[in-house]
């Protein structure tokens, strides 16, 4: 019975893990393919179209083709105005018409600007030109960044968690550190002492009635009213446990005993996994300055990573090109060279807009509490101040 019982102990904690690992599963799952859809959909929209030599283009053409005349004509005299008029024109200038659309607009280079669209990062070196693809860029906007906002909360829950966790185990070591050397021998003792005898319970072997329990406790005639009244009201305490302990057992076999009840009560947890999104993220209160210390490292890590692969970048363009990316600015500034390393950059990239989303909801909340104060005080120096009449 035994080596039967350990594989069903076994399946049962498995399918207990998975139900609970199921809601954030789905959630991550959803947007990459969502992604990969977009990918799909914006690289035979955009990499498919036509290039037509529109009128602007050819009266670009043509005024860089009088400038170079006149450039060509007089060189000394007229290459300070020449380098003037080239910049005038060059600023008037599209970016479309210098970039092939199959080269741009590939799977990985799809996948990069839809990664930049639900991200809200919007470098702005990649978008749609054809009217198909500009209107489907609002319809995958308008359902991609609440999916990812959805993401972010569901994992910053996981975040929040841990950190809140870490930091709690981290000031009980510190407290039990700081009592081991305050703590002297004798008032350990005494302490011990005094804590055994607080913690000590009335425990009732057999359920009693109220009148049974006044009854027996005839030595409690002798002393106070108050001490009397909180022992008899630990004794009710102890007897309602008692018997509410065996209905839960109970409870408890039934739905053990019953596959359908069971399927039930799993799908019922399910579905309040769902509802307590972000309610850890609401709970979490650990220092704001750890908060900046965590992203400052998060942010130096990949900064000494990124230029591996992005030659044209050191570490402090890289430590800029994160932090503009992960608070979701996206200047467009700086860009990247190997799109298809975006793909392994994106988890870091998830990641990184958890940290930040939660240290500027921990630094909403002190300024909400700041402002409180603030008011407070203000309203304070403004109220009048009583007058004493003379009796």
């Amino acid at each position: 019975m035994a080596s039967t019982s350990q594989p069903l102990r076994g399946k049962t904690a498995c399918k207990k893990i998975f139900w609970a690992v199921f809601p954030h599963a789905c959630f991550i799952l959803s947007l990459v393919v969502y992604a990969f859809l977009g990918a799909l959909m914006f690289s035979h929209i955009e990499g498919n179209r036509e290039v037509s030599l529109s009128g602007d283009y050819r009266k670009f053409l043509q005024n860089l083709m009088n400038l170079a005349r006149n450039l060509s004509d007089n060189m000394t005299e007229n290459e300070k105005l020449f380098s003037e008029e080239i910049s005038k024109l060059f600023n008037t200038a599209d970016q479309t018409w210098f970039i092939n659309p199959e080269e741009r607009w590939t799977f990985f280079g799809s996948l990069f600007f839809c990664c930049t669209v639900f991200t809200t990062v919007g470098y702005g070196n990649t978008y749609p030109v054809t009217r198909l693809g500009k209107y489907l860029c609002i319809l995958y906007a308008l359902f991609g960044i609440p999916l990812m906002f959805l993401v972010l909360t569901d994992m910053g829950d996981i975040l929040a968690t841990v950190l809140s966790k870490s930091y709690n185990e981290f000031r009980k070591l510190q407290s039990k550190i700081l009592a081991s050397k305050l703590c002297s021998g004798f008032t350990c003792s005494k302490r011990n002492e005094l804590k055994s005898r607080a913690h000590s319970k009335i425990v009732i072997n057999e359920p009693l009635t109220i009148m049974e329990v006044l009854k027996s406790q005839s030595g409690m005639k002798g002393r106070p009213v108050r001490y009397r009244n909180v022992e008899l009201f630990e004794m009710l305490v102890a007897r309602e446990n008692e018997q509410t302990q065996p209905a839960r057992n109970k409870s408890m076999e039934r739905w053990s005993s019953c596959p359908e009840l069971t399927r039930e009560k799993r799908m019922s947890r399910v579905i309040e996994n769902f509802d307590k999104i972000g309610k850890e993220l609401e709970k979490l209160d650990v220092p704001i300055v750890l908060m900046v210390l965590v992203i400052f490292v998060y942010i130096s890590c990949a900064a000494a990573i990124l230029p591996k692969w992005e030659s044209q970048m050191d570490f402090q363009e890289a430590f800029y090109f994160c932090f503009i990316t992960l608070t979701t600015i996206g200047f467009g500034d700086t860009k990247l060279e190997h799109p298809k390393f975006f793909l392994f950059f994106s988890l870091y990239l998830i990641i990184g807009m958890e940290i930040v989303f939660i240290a500027f909801k921990l630094g909403q909340d002190r300024l909400i509490v700041l402002y409180k104060k603030v008011i407070s005080f203000c309203a304070e120096k403004n109220m009048p101040s009583k007058k004493v009449y003379p009796k």
